[in-house]
């Protein structure tokens, strides 16, 4: 048990440190390696021209509604409360 409470100390912090970083990088390199399976998957498919037509129009559909969302400053919210008032007023309501 004095071994254990050694190990979780703070006198091991580093090698703490190196097995947190060593299992980081064994996970990213069994999630690259899966998807490196997946794309080779993919590439023998005999339809794959379609397919990364497919992928192609759905970047590209991807990438309009993020710019429609980021690129387009909204109107401004006092802006839009002043022409209802203004639109109020031109029909004869308070």
């Amino acid at each position: 048990m004095t071994r254990e409470a050694g190990r979780r100390g703070g006198s091991n912090s580093d090698s703490q440190a190196l097995l947190l970083a060593a299992g980081l990088a064994d996970l990213a390199v069994s999630t690259v390696g899966s998807a490196l399976g997946t794309v080779r998957g993919l590439l023998r498919r005999s339809d794959a021209t379609e397919l990364a037509a497919a992928a192609e129009d759905e970047l590209k559909a991807r990438g309009r509604l993020v710019l429609d969302r980021y690129a387009t400053v909204p109107p401004a919210h006092l802006e839009i409360l002043a022409r209802r008032a203004l639109a109020r007023r031109a029909t004869g309501g308070v």
